[in-house]
Order: structure tokens, then sequence, then C-alpha cells
């Protein structure tokens, strides 16, 4: 079984997105990586970087998952949708032809800590009705591994040996896999996935040693992966918190216009123009 290497590293810059709120972003910022388009993580003790939340704002064609590790967001939707999510949490959102909503934090002190991703619809799917799931800590499972544990959002934790355990969001086109691993200092972990998804590997805190030859991956960095079958990693010296996001590619054209990501010019001017008229959804 063939081992994935780290192939690039995507360092995360700081950008201010939303109505000020200050986070980095790695993939979206200088690269794409598909079917995935952006991954944005917020983390701050100070209210001024995040108080002013994510008013609403309009979404055509993917879906966006936010995840959190500590503090809370608000999520309201044009369909009538509110959400409450809260640290261990996520939700997982379709926009499909169009969706207006907001994400605003449901607090004025304390540490607020996550992480929102952005992937990609196949132009079949692009269209389709809009769609939210609140997904609650306690419906996401929690793995105790040696040396660690590990959630699993979406996709199947392969067991590692023991019974495969399923996360909450299934059934999807790019049969994602969203995995949160803790480590402790010098501990392993593995995990197979599908040959021909992409992968990569975000460590939010701590290091990994990343595939046979251990090569090196700081807090802030998305790790992407060369092809394998299997995922290998372990801790450094002080630890390890690290996401682990894989995809199927859908290897079609994307033409991306802020919050609206088709897969032709004309779609983008038709989701502009009806974003103006009133009939984004």
């Amino acid at each position: 079984m063939s081992t994935r290497r780290l192939q690039t590293i995507v360092p995360s810059v700081p950008v201010s997105d939303g109505a000020g709120v200050k986070l980095r972003r790695s993939l979206g910022h200088s690269q794409r990586l598909d079917p995935f388009l952006m991954l944005d993580e917020f983390a701050s003790d100070n209210p001024d970087d995040y108080i002013a939340g994510f008013p609403p704002h309009p979404h055509r064609g993917f879906e966006t998952v936010t995840y959190m590790l500590a503090g809370a967001f608000e999520h309201r939707d044009h369909l009538g949708h509110t959400g409450h999510l809260r640290g261990g949490g996520a939700q997982w959102m379709s926009a499909g032809r169009g969706i207006v909503h907001s994400e605003m934090p449901l607090q004025d002190s304390g540490r607020l800590h996550g992480f929102q991703f952005w992937i990609n619809l196949p132009a079949a799917e692009k269209m389709k009705p809009a769609a939210y799931r609140d997904i609650q800590p306690e419906a996401i499972p929690e793995v105790a591994i040696p040396g660690g544990s590990v959630k699993v959002i979406a996709g199947t934790l392969d067991g590692a040996g023991a019974a495969p355990v399923p996360g909450p969001i299934q059934g999807l086109s790019t049969a994602p896999l969203f995995l949160d691993v803790r480590l402790a200092a010098g501990q392993g972990f593995a995990q197979t996935v599908d040959d021909g998804h992409t992968a990569f590997l975000y460590p939010y805190a701590g290091s990994l040693l990343v595939g046979d030859d251990a090569r090196p991956l700081a807090a802030r960095q998305a790790g992407v992966l060369s092809a394998g079958e299997r995922i290998a990693v372990a801790a450094g010296p002080e630890g390890a918190g690290f996401l682990l996001l894989a995809a199927r590619p859908l290897g079609e054209p994307v033409v991306q216009y802020g919050p609206f990501v088709m897969n032709t010019r004309e779609e983008i001017e038709q989701a502009l123009a009806d974003y103006r008229n009133g009939t984004l959804a």
C-alpha cells in the first residue's frame, strides 16, 4: 500500500473577510486544490477581531463547511434555517442555485476558534436547491486511538484495525473525508484513502512529520499530499492537532467571482443578475 508524501506546502496568510473578521487563509489565497476552493482559520481571544461577523451575503455553486473548536456562531438564511454553531460542532451548507445567509458571533468576549472551507459542486449539481445541516457536537463521533483521538465529521475513519467509524456526512458526490485528529508528542496516525482523491493536512496546533520520509509540516500551513492509498503522520515534540481533508476531484473548469463559483463566465454573469433581481434562489 503506497503512502502519500508531503508534496507542497501552502502557507496561510492574514486576511480580513465578512465585516472585518481577521483570519488566516491558505487554500484560496494563491491556489485551489480540486475540489477544495478555500480554507480559512479564525482564532482570536480579542473580540475586535471577530465581533463584526459575516452579515447577510449570497453564495451559488459550491458547499461551505464551518467547524468550531471554541466559541459560537449563529447561522441564519433566507430559507428560514437557524443554526447555533458551538465548539465541537459543524455546519454543512450546500449553496446550490443560491442562498443568502449570515454567520454572526454569539459572544462579545472570549476565544473564538474555527475553520471554514469551501468544496466545489459538480456542474450537474450547481443549480440544485440549497440545503443546510446543523451538526451538533454530540452527533460527531470521537474515537480514542493510541496516543490521541479522532473526530469524524465526514466520510469514515478506517478503524486502524477496529470497526470503521462513519461520520454524520455521507453520500455526497465528492465523497469528502473530514477528520479532526489530536496526537500526543511522537504519536502516529494512519488513514486509508482512495488513491485518486485529493488530500491535504492542516495542523492548527503543534507540528507533523508526514509520510515515510517524515517531512515536517508546521502549524497554520496546508500540506498538499501526493497520490497514494494511505496517509501516515507523526506528531512533533509538542504534539499536534490537525485537520485531514480528502475528496474526489471534479476535473471541471472553475470560474469564481467572490461568493459565486460556476463553470463559465456566462454562468457567473447570470448569478450576478439573479442576485440583483432577487431571483438567486
